[in-house]
């Protein structure tokens, strides 16, 4: 009779940020967030027009060389090309703060 054992031991390696369950934003230096965020858009609406689920996604995974992207459940794994926007900023409306020239006459500060 043949036993296997199997012994679990710690990786003799570990890659940064692979372990970890939370996805870093993206370098809002390094993109155009305005395009970026108007394509997760894009991707999420049409995401919940042709499907009928009642989940919530946890973001939208975008490609920014191929303007194309997915809708995510779970902590995505991204490639070097991919962002992940958070669910919170894309149904955000992004406003900028109302100055004083903005404000409705007679109000008051």
């Amino acid at each position: 009779m043949i036993r296997w054992v199997l012994f679990l031991s710690s990786p003799s390696f570990e890659i940064a940020g692979a372990g970890g369950s939370t996805t870093p934003p993206p370098r809002w230096d390094r993109v155009d967030s305005r395009r970026l965020i108007a394509l997760a858009r894009r991707i999420y609406f049409r995401f919940l027009s042709d499907s009928g689920q009642q989940l919530e996604p946890m973001g939208v995974v975008v490609n920014e060389r191929l303007d194309e992207g997915r809708v995510v459940f779970a902590s995505p794994t991204l490639l070097l090309q991919e962002h992940f926007i958070s669910i919170d900023l894309i149904g955000r409306r992004l406003r900028r703060p109302r100055g004083w020239r903005d404000r409705p006459r007679g109000s008051a500060l």
